[in-house]
């Protein structure tokens, strides 16, 4: 009886931490799901108003828009920990909306030139791609640590080429670089993935409870998923041009 007693709670153990994790990724991709959303509002809000455009865009206003997206990301990173639920959701929200205002430009630029079609199929690829890579992460067996430090390498010399072919303008490299973030973004995503969910388990659920650490991992996938759009989008875009 003792024996019975012990497999039934080992399987209703088991069957919550399965239940707990799913309500736990449930809502980080609630979280991420609502920036993306925020973020087209945003960005076609902005795009569609000329004089909006003009405002931020046409004044040493737009220095403040292309950095303060990365100045809150990593004042969030910093201090993710300490800051009440209330700051870091107005933290997650606000960097949002910046990104909307910061990707508005891009918006523009492909609707002045009858694209629009070009942004949907882009963001639909995106979807599935990061559907799909997020459901690997999740699912597999196979520790993915280390490939998460060959792609922080990746992702480190993907910035450093970015900046140096600002001053050389090379339409070719554009095009490499595209491809190589699209490797990366999408193998971060499955990385990203697992690790949310091995830090759900290595703490037996306990994680679940802090809100601050479902919107850093939802931000993080954000992240992943805005990336891999614009890599996806500027190889439809060269695809389109030859």
């Amino acid at each position: 009886m003792t024996r019975n007693n012990d497999i039934i709670g080992v399987v209703s153990q088991g069957t919550s931490i399965n239940e707990g994790l799913r309500s736990y990724m449930l809502k980080i991709y609630n979280y991420m799901a609502g920036g993306i959303a925020v973020t087209a509002l945003v960005a076609m809000l902005v795009a569609g108003s000329p004089a909006m455009m003009q405002a931020i865009f046409g004044t040493p206003l737009k220095w403040a828009v292309l950095l303060a997206p990365f100045i809150l990301v990593f004042y969030m990173s910093a201090k993710i920990t300490t800051m009440s639920k209330q700051a870091a959701q107005t933290c997650f929200w606000g960097y949002s909306a910046l990104m909307g205002v910061m990707l508005s430009s891009i918006i523009a630029l492909y609707m002045g030139m009858g694209s629009g079609a070009m942004l949907a199929r882009a963001f639909f690829i995106t979807s599935g791609t990061f559907a799909g890579l997020s459901i690997v992460g999740y699912t597999t067996k196979r520790d993915l640590t280390g490939m998460g430090s060959f792609l922080m390498m990746g992702l480190w010399g993907i910035i450093l080429a970015s900046l140096v072919n600002m001053f050389l303008k090379s339409s070719g490299l554009e095009f490499a670089l595209s491809i190589i973030s699209v490797l990366v973004f999408t193998g971060l995503t499955a990385f990203d993935t697992q690790r949310l969910k091995q830090l759900y388990l290595q703490t037996g659920g306990s994680v679940a409870s802090n809100e601050n650490i479902a919107i850093m991992g939802a931000l993080r996938l954000y992240m992943d998923f805005i990336n891999l759009f614009l890599a996806i989008l500027r190889i439809m875009s060269s695809a389109s041009r030859r």
